[in-house]
């Protein structure tokens, strides 16, 4: 049929109770939560696989499960995510590290390539329908109602019509498409840049690891004042399955909603990914016999949009940290802010038993009464999307999400009706943390 309002046709039409834009980890476990407490849902997703930054993106280690004296503040289809990972032998032990910045962090390392099996087992178990190698063409919305979300398939068009969607796609471009309203930077503040993740190996990790904090950032910042490195970082996870690690080191300032700087980012990160390896080889102790052998299939964004919610959280909230009526999962990764240019780090770090929480209203994007967001486009201001962005943080926010959108789903799709009562004891009883 042909569509007056949009100038295309429509070659098919899906009714569900949910749709989740984006596949992600947030996304992904928002469609596991909501189809497991009993909505119909269908999962959006760009690339023929899922995880997002997790994945395409090749992060390979889920940071800052904890506060640093060891109390756990992530839990919940997070630690269903590390428990499968396990099982196929794609995931390391949890344990705490020093980055090459000198800060001390907590981490999982992962296989990227074993994500995805994991993604697809927990979707396909729960029953979530996957609409895999869809990009968002545009929404349908009437007043504050979304009522329809057009994707561009293999197939053509296809109109996914639900009570609740959830936009998990990291820019946020659903709701962008929508109309919606989006926080912007204020003076002094900028992007924070994306990363070419890289595999290099084989690397002698006895020799690696046996680096000092402080060689470490001598070699870091020869490599950067060289020329050699794009920040003064020599970050890295190990492969589960080889003497290989994952290399985060790379620094690209960009728009990522820019098409023509997104291309550009991509083939620049290559070259720095090229140029950094070859430092590795030269230079650093265990790498002497390595090479670079893959790439990241995306740069990895750290930040884009931001949407304006019903509340916006804060630096100064995470910091008190303030305690919600509505909270609905937690956190305690610091707010680390990459500068867009230069190769340092700000890094603020927190007390020893400090985690903040992130409340229901964030989610919710003013203007519209059928939505969510999860995911970095998340309510807030720069510096406190510095700490929430993470991808465990994600995970535990997309597991609120879908089960508060399965609630809303029973409400006529009206998320602010969700009880909040009901909302966080189905989250407990599932094993999340909220605080």
């Amino acid at each position: 049929m042909n569509n007056k309002q949009f100038g295309y046709s429509i070659a098919s039409t899906i009714e569900t109770e949910v749709v989740v834009c984006g596949g992600g980890v947030a996304g992904a476990m928002a469609a596991v939560a909501a189809a497991r407490a009993g909505a119909a849902v269908v999962l959006v997703e760009r690339y023929g696989f899922l995880g997002g930054n997790a994945t395409a993106g090749a992060v390979a280690q889920f940071n800052s499960w904890q506060t640093a004296n060891g109390r756990r503040v992530v839990a919940g289809l997070a630690d269903e995510v590390i428990e499968r990972l396990l099982r196929y032998g794609g995931a390391g032990e949890h344990d705490v590290f020093v980055m090459s910045t000198g800060h001390k962090m907590d981490r999982i390392e992962y296989a990227p390539e074993v994500l995805k099996l994991v993604l697809d087992d927990m979707l396909q178990e729960a029953g979530v329908r996957p609409l895999l190698h869809a990009s968002v063409l545009d929404v349908a919305v009437t007043g504050r109602q979304i009522d329809a979300l057009h994707v561009l398939t293999k197939s053509g068009v296809v109109e996914l019509r639900a009570r609740v969607l959830i936009d998990a796609s990291g820019d946020i471009d659903a709701l962008k498409r929508a109309g919606a309203t989006f926080l912007g930077l204020d003076e002094g503040e900028a992007l924070q840049p994306a990363t070419m993740m890289f595999r290099f190996g084989p690397i002698d990790f006895e020799r690696f690891d046996a680096l000092s904090k402080d060689e470490i950032a001598v070699l870091a910042r020869r490599g950067y004042d060289d020329g050699q490195l794009a920040r003064a970082a020599l970050h890295s996870s190990r492969d589960p399955f080889s003497n290989d690690g994952w290399f985060n080191i790379s620094r690209l300032g960009i728009d990522a909603t820019d098409a023509m700087a997104l291309g550009a980012a991509e083939i620049e990160g290559r070259r720095q990914a090229w140029k950094a390896a070859q430092y590795l080889r030269q230079c650093v102790p265990g790498c002497e016999g390595g090479q670079l052998r893959a790439f990241g299939t995306q740069v990895g964004v750290r930040e884009t949009r931001r949407i304006v919610g019903d509340h916006v959280l804060t630096s100064d909230e995470l910091l008190l940290p303030e305690q919600f009526p509505d909270a609905i999962a937690a956190g305690a990764y610091p707010i680390d802010i990459h500068p867009a240019a230069g190769g340092e780090l700000l890094y603020q770090g927190l007390g020893d038993d400090h985690a903040y929480q992130i409340p229901y209203r964030s989610l919710i994007p003013i203007g519209f009464d059928n939505a969510l967001v999860v995911g970095r486009g998340v309510s807030a201001t720069h510096s406190a999307h510095a700490a929430i962005r993470v991808m465990t943080i994600s995970m535990a926010v997309g597991q609120a999400a879908g089960v508060a959108a399965a609630l809303a789903a029973k409400h006529d799709g009206k998320v602010r009706s969700v009880p909040m009562p009901a909302l966080r004891e189905r989250l407990l009883g599932d094993g999340a943390k909220l605080g």
